[in-house]
């Protein structure tokens, strides 16, 4: 018999007492409900932490092999607002804005899909499905929405490194891209955003799946307060950013304006272990970890909420 003060692990299975009355069968999340709310998420979020992204991959993509031009987080964020003042800082926003939506819409109507059809009888979902609904989510959403988007705003940011910056603005930019490169230049490593997605989204949903479950006990319905759903996103998005941050900086430079120099996914992490080292594929860890685990919990906060509005103005079975 399990000891009354005794830890319960949140990443086991749900916790079950067989003399427990029925607190009856989970409510589930229609996917349309899913894709505008997440969409909604998505937009504010990345309005709110794209400095971080711009920071982390300004320094993932000052190779070694250059003399590195910053000398950390500070001095990058120095020298932009120097060179382009603070909206430098926003640089490539609209690409990744326009993206944002779609992605997050794309995530979560694909995972409450997913999760819908994973569900025991009881509308509960276990741990282990709940991180195989989040890989599907995101290799959906890097195949549909992240590659192209992502390519677009690393050759971005990378453009303005240049001392001839090419790009005038979003419209533009894609012009040239499609242009110069065809559809495939919108779609350079896609193998790596895929691996990167996929694993992301597995590791965030499997934490966040455990650690609800754990919170719920037994009752699927209980209300989770914003706060500790903040809470919740952030552990997910921590471990995420620990689980794949190589993954991370060797799709940015698959998808960076010398991503020539590589034949592939392989070729790229090959090269990079050879000339820069094991540390060079945890380059921009620390402004990633802080943009993530803001961004995570900001997402999932916004989900609910906007998920518990449209449950009272749009009645679905």
């Amino acid at each position: 018999m399990q000891d009354k003060g005794s830890f319960l692990s949140p990443f086991h299975g749900p916790r079950r007492l067989s003399a427990a009355a029925p607190v009856g069968r989970a409510k589930l999340t229609h996917p349309g409900k899913a894709i505008l709310a997440g969409g909604i998420a998505g937009g504010i979020e990345i309005c709110i932490t794209f400095p971080t992204e711009y920071v982390k991959t300004q320094l993932q993509l000052d190779e070694k092999a250059n003399p590195p031009k910053y000398r950390g987080i500070a001095d990058c964020v120095k020298q932009t607002v120097q060179s382009h003042g603070v909206k430098g800082l926003y640089r490539g926003l609209s690409s990744l804005l326009y993206g944002s939506i779609p992605k997050s819409a794309v995530r979560f109507g694909v995972f409450e899909f997913l999760s819908n059809k994973a569900r025991d009888e009881s509308g509960r979902l276990d741990s282990t499905k709940g991180l195989l609904c989040g890989l599907g989510a995101g290799v959906m959403e890097a195949v549909l929405v992240v590659c192209p988007m992502e390519t677009v705003k690393v050759k971005f940011i990378h453009d303005q490194t240049s001392a001839k910056p090419r790009y005038k603005g979003f419209y533009h930019g894609v012009r040239e891209i499609v242009r110069e490169q065809g559809l495939r230049g919108t779609y350079q490593g896609l193998t790596a955003t895929v691996l990167k997605q996929g694993s992301n989204q597995a590791i965030r949903f499997f934490v966040m799946t455990s650690l609800k479950n754990w919170y719920k006990g037994d009752d699927p319905n209980k209300t989770i307060n914003p706060l500790v759903t903040g809470l919740f996103g952030a552990t997910a998005g921590a471990a995420s950013v620990f689980g794949n941050t190589p993954l991370d900086v060797i799709k940015t430079r698959m998808q960076g304006l010398e991503a020539h120099k590589y034949k592939n996914t392989l070729d790229c992490a090959v090269k990079i272990l050879r000339y820069e080292g094991v540390t060079a594929f945890y380059k921009g860890t620390i402004p990633r970890l802080g943009r993530v685990c803001l961004d995570v919990a900001i997402v999932f906060i916004i989900y609910e909420e906007v998920v518990k509005v449209l449950n009272m103005v749009w009645k679905t079975e």
